[in-house]
């Protein structure tokens, strides 16, 4: 069973999510959250496996109580999406070099949501990939120009091309199809590639992707 936290300011959004999530035999939501600091002290006592946090709230903000979440050893285990609008939010990308694991807009299609938060347990590719992909080639390309991310030399060719793809928003599939390898052996590439960096998740990995320089915005298209 997959315990996911709300949390969000308006109580018509929590109770949309939780009908949605709570009708599916393999989610429950264990609780809700107001704001950001009710979030971090129910992550912290019920430890659930995904908290859906909205990045504005009042008090402690979203991307403050990401930090607080992400940034304690032990609660490695809990991923946290952050819940955004289609406003191009400025604190995403922040978000997400934080330790999120990706974001969702709030109007996303039901299965979307029910895919992400299964997929984000998984420790599968990043959330809603092609609206992850132009806000993070948006934001790169404002961001300083790329330094060498600590441990990179540490990787072997192949791992910096892995993690170059993963970069470009491609699924272990799709990297496998591009480097002619099974699935299975993406996975290991990606798995080894992020245990090197230190890499919290998939989302950390793109990241450290386009501050290495290893992509360029421009690749996206």
């Amino acid at each position: 069973m997959i315990r996911v936290l709300l949390a969000d300011d308006q109580h018509l959004v929590r109770a949309g999510f939780r009908a949605l999530l709570d009708a599916q035999p393999d989610i429950e939501v264990a609780g809700e959250a107001a704001d950001g600091a009710e979030a971090v002290r129910l992550v912290r006592g019920l430890r659930p496996d995904v908290a859906l946090m909205d990045i504005r709230m009042p008090g402690l903000d979203g991307l403050a109580a990401t930090r607080a979440i992400t940034g304690d050893a032990a609660l490695a285990a809990v991923k946290v999406v952050m819940l955004t609008t289609f406003d191009l939010d400025e604190y995403v990308f922040e978000a997400i070099r934080s330790g999120a694991s990706g974001f969702l807009v709030k109007d996303t299609e039901p299965e979307e949501l029910l895919r992400a938060v299964r997929a984000v347990v998984a420790g599968d590719a990043l959330l809603s990939p092609g609206v992850t992909r132009r806000l993070i080639a948006e934001f790169a390309a404002r961001s300083k120009a790329p330094a060498a991310a600590a441990g990179l030399e540490r990787l072997t060719d192949r791992e910096r091309e892995v993690m170059a793809l993963v970069g470009m928003g491609m699924s272990n599939e799709e990297i496998a199809r591009r480097l002619v390898v099974s699935p299975l052996t993406a996975k290991t590439h990606v798995s080894r590639t992020m245990i090197k960096l230190g890499a919290r998740d998939r989302a950390q990995l793109v990241v450290l992707a386009y501050e290495s320089g290893l992509v360029r915005p421009g690749w996206l298209g």
